[in-house]
C-alpha cells in the first residue's frame, strides 16, 4: 500500500507548515501510522529556504512537546503537486498562490485549506503569528491541534 503524502504550505515555511508538520507527524505516530502517512512542508516563496523554522515558533511548540526539525523550503510546483497527495495550505492567499502554481485541473483537486479540517475550532484561516506576539503562535498552535486532528481522521475515513 502507497503512503499517504501530505504536504503543509505557507508563506515562508518558518512558522506555520513546519508547526503543522510536527503537530501531524506527532499524532501519526501516537496512532502507530508512521508507515502508512508522510508529511512534509513547504513555502510559496523562497526567502527563508535552508532556514531552521522562526525560534518563536519553535519555542512555543516545544512547550506543547512538538519539535519543530525541518529545514524551509520552496514548493516546487513541477514535483510536488503530482508527489503530494494532499497539498494543505493556512491560507486563502496561499491557496491562490498553489493554484497559479498548478498546470493540471487533478492538481488543484489536491489543495485544502487547513482549517477545512478544523472541527472544534473556529478559525477561516491559521494567521500568521510572524509580525505578532505569543498570543499569535499559541493561536497558531491551537489551530493546528484541531485541524490535523480531523485531517488525521479524514484520512483514517478512507479520503
Amino acid at each position: 500500500m502507497d503512503k499517504t503524502k501530505i504536504l503543509f504550505v505557507c508563506l515562508g515555511n518558518i512558522c506555520r507548515s513546519p508547526s503543522a508538520e510536527a503537530v501531524m507527524n506527532q499524532f501519526i505516530e501516537k496512532e502507530g501510522l508512521s508507515k502508512l502517512i508522510k508529511t512534509d512542508s513547504a513555502g510559496v516563496s523562497g526567502y527563508h529556504a535552508g532556514e531552521p523554522a522562526d525560534a518563536r515558533m519553535k519555542d512555543h511548540a516545544y512547550n506543547r512537546g512538538y519539535t519543530l526539525s525541518s529545514i524551509s523550503r520552496q514548493i516546487d510546483p513541477s514535483q510536488d503537486f503530482d508527489y503530494f497527495d494532499y497539498v494543505i495550505a493556512m491560507d486563502n492567499q496561499n491557496i491562490r498562490d498553489l493554484k497559479q502554481m498548478t498546470t493540471e485541473n487533478h492538481q488543484q483537486k489536491k489543495i485544502y485549506k487547513m482549517t477545512e479540517f478544523c472541527s472544534s475550532f473556529e478559525a477561516s484561516t491559521v494567521p500568521d503569528p510572524y509580525y505578532g506576539g505569543d498570543n499569535g503562535f499559541e493561536l497558531v498552535l491551537d489551530i493546528l491541534e484541531d485541524a490535523c486532528q480531523g485531517l488525521l481522521n479524514h484520512i483514517k475515513n478512507g479520503k
